[in-house]
């Protein structure tokens, strides 16, 4: 049984799963499906076609699954997914897809989108990451797990960033970032490895070997896709493939400071 309070506005055909505590004022539309164990605070919105997991923590004021920000935008049946165990701030603002971008919005599991955090329509946001307050994501924009973007800093539409990247506070980011790096300025630039957050999940020995393939990719002078390619040859450990494959197929661009073959 849930706790839904007498002055929240819930349309018939909403689902509203077990043990889920629904505040002052919190209005639910009518295709929403919300699962158990959910706390959704005073004046938030849920609307749209929008699936809530269970676990959940939606704090006040939160609109989630309004119509996208996309003057293309005409109607069409989109829908916004949000896995379990997240939590979502005040004021954050959260849009559905879009046709052109696969009509779906997805928010994986675990993960902390501080205040006023706008995710854009057909976002693909993975497990565990933590968007700090007034950071904002264009459409299209994926993030893989363990990522973190610092406060206010907003990121160009179809940018990927990859798992256990980290994005400096008021930096605005245009290019994709390869897994495990730090970027940080605007426009952003890789900076290094983000070998804080390294060093919660890996080994001393994994992170060597980032540190020497680092190097070798972006300190060389050399073309950077190109050497991606060669190294993923004879790669068999898993965390260099995916940095390398990342580089590969990244359809942006590295932002990286390129050095003189030469010098």
């Amino acid at each position: 049984m849930s706790n839904i309070h007498l002055t929240a506005i819930i349309e018939e055909g909403a689902t509203i799963g077990n043990n889920t505590t629904i505040g002052p004022f919190v209005t639910i539309a009518s295709k929403v499906i919300i699962g158990s164990n959910n706390i959704i605070e005073a004046h938030a919105v849920i609307d749209g076609r929008t699936t809530i997991g269970d676990g959940n923590h939606i704090f006040s004021h939160a609109v989630i699954g309004s119509i996208p920000q996309d003057l293309k935008y005409a109607g069409e049946d989109v829908e916004l997914i949000i896995g379990n165990h997240n939590k979502i701030r005040e004021f954050t603002l959260l849009n559905p897809g879009t046709k052109g971008g696969g009509s779906i919005t997805k928010i994986g599991d675990n993960n902390l989108l501080m205040g006023y955090v706008h995710l854009g329509h057909d976002v693909i946001l993975g497990n565990n990451c933590i968007l700090a307050n007034g950071a904002t994501l264009a459409g299209h924009v994926e993030l893989g797990d363990n990522v973190v973007i610092g406060g206010f800093t907003p990121v160009h539409q179809f940018v990927h960033i990859g798992d256990f990247a980290m994005i400096a506070g008021a930096s605005a980011l245009s290019q994709d970032v390869p897994p495990y790096c730090l970027a940080e300025g605007n426009r952003a630039v890789l900076r290094g490895l983000n070998l804080t957050g390294l060093r919660r999940h890996m080994n001393r020995e994994e992170i060597n070997a980032l540190k020497s393939i680092y190097k070798i990719l972006f300190e060389s002078g050399e073309a950077l896709q190109e050497k991606a390619q060669s190294l993923l040859e004879n790669e068999n450990s898993e965390s260099i493939k995916n940095l390398l494959e990342f580089i590969t197929t990244s359809k942006r661009g590295i932002p990286f400071i390129r050095k003189n073959i030469n010098g």
